[in-house]
């Protein structure tokens, strides 16, 4: 797999790049108004577009899809279907006692079995939060672990 350069734009959002196999540079410039564009360089001045594609939110999930993002999301439902095994998205809500407090206050995997393996907050996740983590009202919460083990971390969040 290529490696993908990511570059800061000051005011203006994060482009990330990459090299095709064939050595083509091809780009996607994410603004900070949500807006993307797919930039194509010129293969003679790395600095020069040759093309530049306008993608609106529709744009982006119809790309993102022809390139195999819904794969990710068939594979998630073929593990949720071992036997056993349960994976959900828990939030925390504003009145939850653990709002404010690091995860590890939850006790999730020896009150419940259940493992938080990462959180969601705004447009980004933290993948394997450790128990100093702080959540906050408004994450959402990646969840593995029985049925049962799921449905009692869900009680453990509202309720404490």
């Amino acid at each position: 797999m290529a490696e993908i350069e990511e570059t800061h734009l000051p005011g203006l959002g994060v482009r990330y790049e990459f090299r095709t196999s064939r050595g083509t540079r091809l780009g996607i410039v994410h603004h900070r108004t949500g807006r993307r564009e797919l930039v194509v360089y010129h293969p003679d001045d790395p600095d020069a577009s040759r093309d530049v594609i306008a993608l609106d939110p529709d744009d982006s999930a119809t790309l993102a899809e022809m390139l195999g993002a819904s794969r990710v999301s068939e594979q998630l439902d073929r593990l949720q279907t071992v036997e056993g095994l349960a994976i959900d998205w828990l939030p925390v809500s504003g009145d939850s006692p653990f709002a404010g407090r690091p995860i590890g206050d939850t006790q999730a995997r020896s009150r419940t079995g259940t493992s938080i393996v990462a959180v969601i907050r705004g447009d980004g996740a933290v993948p394997a939060p450790g128990p100093d983590f702080g959540l906050e009202a408004g994450d959402t919460l990646l969840v593995v672990g029985t049925p049962r083990g799921i449905e009692n971390l869900s009680v453990l969040l509202r309720s404490g």
